[in-house]
């Protein structure tokens, strides 16, 4: 994948502010370390929230459906598309380790924002709020770090948001089968 001037600028200006500020710069390492993680955590933390359980638990299970389709599709993309990594590129420091696959495009931004995405779809605006900024500082987090390019995490924003569309219109609310899944505990 050749990379665009704008995309090579934008990760070298994002990635130039690690290295000056310790404090910061672990911050943003344990952003991109446990933010997912923490994100997951967020949401199975809602399972039992009390105003209208089963809308809740529809959009979590839904949430977990974007998750999962997104990842699946970045998968078929990284049949056709093998990105380098920018440190391998020599456009960023790397202050964590290096990975074994390829760039494009990230599932940490894909992940994040089918999570916040579905949320927002199903009409959950606060707490879709509050998913997507964690989503944007994880996405920012994986350019700051070194690991990705400012494409790859918007690659990755992209996909999650198309999965959460995709489970918004696959994934009823009220259905048999959504019944089923959210009576579950």
């Amino acid at each position: 994948m050749e990379f665009s001037a704008f995309d090579v600028a934008a990760t070298h200006a994002v990635n130039s502010l690690s290295g000056s500020n310790s404090v910061l710069d672990n911050v943003m390492i344990s952003v991109s370390a446990f933010g997912v993680p923490l994100l997951v955590l967020a949401v199975a933390a809602q399972w039992w929230r009390r105003p209208d359980r089963s809308h809740n638990r529809h959009v979590l299970v839904a949430a977990g459906f974007a998750f999962l389709l997104g990842l699946a599709i970045n998968q078929i993309i990284l049949v056709f598309v093998h990105r380098i990594r920018p440190y391998d590129a020599g456009i960023t420091h790397l202050l964590v380790n290096p990975s074994g696959d390829p760039s494009f495009p990230s599932d940490h931004a894909t992940v994040t924002f089918a999570i916040g995405a579905t949320f927002l779809l199903h009409g959950m605006r606060r707490l879709s709020l509050c998913f997507l900024a964690a989503a944007v500082l994880v996405a920012f987090s994986r350019v700051y770090i070194g690991i990705h390019y400012t494409g790859d995490v918007l690659g990755g924003a992209l996909t999650g948001i198309v999965a959460a569309l995709v489970v918004r219109a696959v994934y009823r609310e009220g259905t048999r089968a959504d019944r089923l899944i959210t009576g579950i505990f």
